[in-house]
């Protein structure tokens, strides 16, 4: 059994030595959450993460499939460029340029380095897909995105004719509001041997607006294998999502992606306005990750999860895909510490893909000792300085020291500087007699 340690359960620790260094971790996560109060969106004073986990679990006792540790939940199929972004292995992702037509409130791309630049400036994708080629990397999944793609046509086609010629087993994919499509584009997308295009749907567009995206998405289906629709989740919208569902039912799309909608760090007047409020709790690890989608949503997760039982009950024949944004975040966990191998006091989480060592303070520390050097176990790391004996996770079932409290320590590699640094990022508490391997 492990124990999130959090602001409400920190004084539950009964080791002065483990509480006070697991401690420095819950400060840091208050610290960031008054800065997210004063971006000036209100936080949920309800924290739903147990429930949604409850529901995920009785979703798949219904037939949904949970994967990536119930990050991402689907019914009848999911997009294997859905499951490639589990660990990014293989899987690139290219953008023309970050102009769009659209003026989306929850759109992230501000938040995207050089933003102002890359709307103004094209990037040349072609010559990046040449650079890759010659890199000698194993490539099996590419995605050009945006902005909008279909603002520059002639680049849009020439990226997927390049990734043809250079990756002729690849499986390909365009993101698009669809807005700009027609039969000539889609020919030379049909021809170049696109597998798949996702489109977005934005429940306020008017029913000209969305009928005219449905339009799209049916054209589209004469020329693309696989045609989907990816939109983020609106809370308290549950009905209009489930009239969504059943139109690209009907029109026999490969299936839907549904995000949990963020805020993206800026329009903030727009989510206050809707009554949004940011989860209690955003992240279970609290890190600068690489995908700047922003904050989640408070409802956001549990009407998605409401949509993919809409799909099961209902019996839909499309795939339902809830893609949560911690699921976005593992493939760049996954890509910073796989390079390394189980060694030492570090091991390698199958569940999250963080880098865990356990830690023990305090008085505990010598009967440890001996029992580490009785089985014959050496590796293990004491610092004086804080009183800390540092060791592999696989060895805290050996402890059988009544009351003893372990603290598993969660870490990340960082490059600077062409040197690799271990950032360890969160701290929760375990026992011996409770511990399973599988828990982390």
């Amino acid at each position: 059994m492990m124990i999130d340690i959090n602001e409400g359960t920190l004084e539950t620790i009964r080791d002065p030595g483990l509480r006070s260094y697991a401690g420095q971790y819950v400060r840091i996560y208050q610290n960031f959450m008054e800065q997210v109060r004063g971006m000036g969106v209100e936080i949920a004073e309800a924290d739903d993460s147990q429930h949604a986990r409850e529901r995920i679990a009785a979703l798949g006792r219904k037939g949904a499939v949970a994967r990536n540790d119930g990050k991402s939940v689907y019914v009848n199929r999911i997009s294997s460029g859905c499951q490639a972004c589990q660990t990014a292995a293989g899987s690139y992702t290219f953008f023309v340029s970050l102009k769009c037509h659209r003026d989306c409130y929850f759109c992230f791309n501000p938040n995207q380095e050089d933003y102002e630049y890359h709307r103004e400036h094209l990037r040349d994708t072609a010559a990046e897909l040449d650079s890759l080629r010659a890199s000698g990397q194993r490539v099996q999944h590419l995605a050009l995105t945006g902005g909008e793609p279909l603002l520059h046509k002639p680049e849009t086609v020439r990226f997927f004719q390049q990734a043809r010629r250079n990756f002729p087993g690849a499986y390909t994919r365009l993101y698009t509001s669809g807005d700009h499509l027609e039969h000539e584009t889609l020919q030379a997308f049909k021809d170049a041997g696109m597998n798949e295009i996702r489109f977005s749907i934005r429940l306020d567009d008017t029913p000209q607006a969305r009928g005219h995206t449905y339009g799209q998405i049916e054209l589209a289906r004469g020329y693309i294998p696989n045609v989907m629709v990816e939109m983020p989740v609106l809370p308290g919208r549950l009905d209009e999502m489930k009239d969504v569902l059943l139109g690209l039912d009907r029109l026999g799309v490969f299936g839907i992606n549904l995000l949990e909608l963020c805020f993206p760090m800026n329009n903030a007047e727009a989510f206050r306005s809707r009554g949004y409020r940011i989860k209690q709790r955003p992240f279970r690890v609290l890190y600068n990750y690489w995908y700047a989608g922003g904050l989640p949503v408070a409802g956001s997760e549990m009407a998605c999860l409401d949509l993919v039982e809409f799909a099961l009950d209902a019996r839909l024949k499309l795939g339902v895909h809830y893609c949560s944004l911690e699921n976005k975040h593992t493939g760049q966990v996954y890509q910073q510490n796989m390079k390394r191998s189980n060694l030492g006091t570090l091991f390698f989480s199958q569940k999250d893909y963080f880098l865990k060592t356990a830690r023990i303070f305090g008085g505990s520390i010598p009967e440890a000792k001996r029992i580490f050097e009785k089985n014959g176990y050496a590796e293990y790391r004491h610092d004086p300085e804080t009183d800390m004996l540092e060791f592999h996770v696989s060895k805290i079932r050996m402890l059988k020291i009544p009351g003893l409290e372990v603290g598993i320590s969660t870490n990340v590699l960082e490059e600077r500087e062409g040197e690799l640094f271990l950032r360890e990022l969160k701290v929760d508490v375990t026992n011996p007699q409770s511990f399973k391997l599988s828990d982390i």
